[in-house]
């Protein structure tokens, strides 16, 4: 399976920065006997990992070399790494669709944001590979995010993207889908002559055409640290988990394992 990673933003809400939003130390993580600080897009390769992927794309910028350097180096041997380059910031729909050539349609491919952290980390295990899936999270302002409605068993009926009054607090943080739906969605984008900055819109063009897609309610926390106060949030997110875990751990029993130090 492909994880695609787009990672050719430009990050302006956090900035300034020495080097790329993706690259931003969030936490840290114990590498054999040093503790280290981890990455953002660390949280998101690791879940794909965990979900299924062995082959990963990073969409990156031209400005951008800081990121193929932290990942082109061979840290992570269980997987095949490649980079593309989005030429200019044409919206999500241009850097996903960057990789699409390298997707067969027989393959699975996953899709995520580098800049967000989420739990529960194996989610992504949760959703079906033979159709297009999305990953939702409950969030108390769903205006800031894309807005997933589904009808009862799960079909999704429309993406609120960024929308004031949306009448889901549902929202989507990762999708799935075999590469056949991938090819068919660029088909359909570049019929709509690139107009798609979003993948929601994208989406709900794909289901007036007769397309279908689910939504799973697996998500539990959702954290977008493109911004000072996501950065903050994350960074609570984090110390909870750590320290759930080390309470399971003295309490008797074995919690699932939290590679974060805060």
């Amino acid at each position: 399976m492909w994880g695609i990673i787009p990672a050719a933003g430009s990050g302006t809400r956090i900035q300034p920065l020495a080097f790329s939003k993706e690259l931003l130390p969030v936490g840290g993580r114990v590498d054999g006997e040093f503790e280290r600080p981890r990455a953002i897009s660390e949280y998101l390769v690791d879940r794909m990992i965990t979900g299924g992927a062995d082959k990963l794309c990073f969409v990156i910028a031209p400005g951008k070399s800081d990121i193929l350097e932290y990942y082109g180096g061979g840290n992570l041997d269980s997987v095949t790494i490649s980079f593309v380059v989005q030429p200019h910031p044409s919206g999500l729909c241009d850097a996903i669709f960057q990789a699409a050539p390298l997707v067969a349609p027989d393959e699975a491919v996953c899709i995520g944001l580098p800049d967000t952290i989420w739990f529960p980390e194996n989610a992504l295990c949760g959703l079906p590979d033979e159709q297009l899936s999305f990953l939702l999270f409950p969030v108390e302002h769903p205006q800031f995010f894309d807005a997933v409605r589904t009808t009862g068993e799960g079909r999704v009926i429309e993406i609120q993207v960024k929308q004031e009054n949306a009448s889901s607090n549902w929202i989507w943080g990762a999708f799935k889908m075999p590469g056949t739906i991938l090819h068919e969605l660029r088909s359909l984008w570049l019929e709509r002559r690139r107009q798609d900055e979003y993948i929601g819109t994208l989406i709900n063009a794909w289901l007036a055409c007769g397309g279908t897609a689910v939504g799973i309610r697996a998500g539990e926390s959702y954290v977008d640290v493109g911004t000072l106060h996501g950065y903050r949030k994350a960074i609570a997110l984090l110390s909870r988990g750590a320290a759930a875990s080390q309470s399971a751990t003295l309490g008797g029993w074995q919690a699932a394992p939290s590679h974060a130090v805060v």
